[in-house]
């Protein structure tokens, strides 16, 4: 029987492949450019229609984030629409440590990804469609250092200032998906949340910090090997110039509300992180972080605040990371969502584990709760 194929040609592919036999394949991750970050990976598999794959990628002792494989299962499509999860297992002793995923694909190709990917191709569809939306306008806030322009979409006519932003961290696409879900909220001229939220707020989104790594297939980094959410306090134009040129719109129109969207390879929950470490931390501030946490908490089952990132002492928040940066800079109410590479362990889903439309979901929910926020404490 013929051997199987492996490609990773395409935007946001990574994999090595080092040997195949059958259906059996050896393979390892490559590293983000001028960087030691790995974690995520994405290719097709050809050859494969009613053949039992087993699919070794190796030396992950290695990778970003080794605790991220215990327990993981790995995203599976065979059409790139509807993405499962493939039993997977981890043995850390295996060839520096290995992941095994075995599948039997019905058809002649399946793709395997670390999460279900989001395309720079539906990132412009996704932006065009915004666009074309009526009160919402476009800009680019410059220009990555690939070349590829830095989408901003604005909406909205009120005086709270709402910057939402993603994939600083290109690999993890599922914060992508959530700016799918926020911007069908807040473009549906039918949606009595968004039509609202519209009238209190103006909307600054940016669906895609890192497009550059995104088709470049990084987990963590830009086109230079920079993690952008380590750059917020002193962004050079030639290494970080996303973050440079996201800050100085910042700086334009102030901050009173951000949410930075991320995803975690290792907690298995959505959570938020705060910025109670900051200098300038005021009691008001922290308690609008505390208020909307619980809103959010009380609004879905696929949010809970007993797991997360330990809290920074006083006066001892990393700067250079975005939510700490502008909490102080601005004096907002800025957070870090998190959301699960594995599943939500307390509501878990067999066949899809945390998945796109569940992560859309959550940005429903979030949109309610800002609302919710807002409500509560102008009344």
């Amino acid at each position: 029987m013929k051997d199987i194929q492996i490609d990773s040609q395409f935007d946001s592919g990574n994999i090595e492949v080092l040997s195949i036999d059958g259906a059996g394949a050896r393979l390892a991750l490559k590293k983000d450019n001028n960087s030691d970050f790995r974690q995520w990976y994405h290719f097709r598999v050809a050859g494969a229609a009613g053949r039992e794959l087993e699919l070794k990628i190796t030396g992950l002792e290695e990778s970003a984030y080794p605790g991220g494989w215990t327990d993981y299962d790995s995203a599976v499509s065979e059409d790139r629409e509807y993405w499962g999860r493939a039993p997977s297992s981890y043995d850390k002793a295996e060839d520096g440590g290995t992941l095994t995923i075995r599948y039997t694909p019905a058809s002649d190709l399946a793709w395997f990804a670390y999460f279900a990917p989001y395309s720079l191709e539906r990132h412009h569809d996704l932006i065009a469609e915004s666009a074309a939306s009526d009160g919402v306008s476009w800009r680019s806030l410059g220009r990555t250092l690939d070349g590829q322009p830095l989408d901003c979409l604005s909406m909205g006519e009120g005086d709270m200032q709402v910057w939402l932003y993603a994939r600083q961290h290109p690999g993890e696409s599922m914060a992508e998906w959530w700016m799918e879900g926020a911007l069908e909220v807040l473009t549906d001229p039918a949606d009595p949340v968004g039509r609202k939220l519209r009238d209190l707020c103006r909307f600054h989104i940016v669906p895609n910090c890192n497009p550059d790594g995104s088709r470049r297939g990084h987990l963590r980094t830009n086109a230079c090997g920079a993690n952008l959410n380590r750059e917020w306090d002193n962004p050079a134009a030639d290494k970080a110039p996303e973050v440079l040129a996201i800050r100085n719109a910042m700086d334009e129109t102030g901050v009173d509300f951000a949410m930075d969207v991320h995803g975690d390879e290792a907690i298995a929950a959505a959570f938020l992180a705060g910025f109670e470490g900051i200098p300038s931390w005021k009691q008001e501030q922290g308690n609008g972080y505390e208020s909307y946490r619980a809103l959010l908490d009380r609004r879905t089952p696929d949010f809970q605040t007993e797991k997360g990132y330990s809290i920074a002492r006083p006066g001892t928040a990393n700067l250079s990371m975005s939510t700490n940066q502008v909490a102080e800079r601005f004096g907002a109410v800025a957070m870090t969502l998190e959301m699960p590479f594995k599943d939500n362990a307390a509501l878990p889903d067999t066949e899809q584990g945390w998945s796109p439309e569940r992560s859309k979901m959550l940005a429903r929910d979030c949109l309610a709760s800002l609302l919710e926020w807002i409500e509560t404490r102008k009344g």
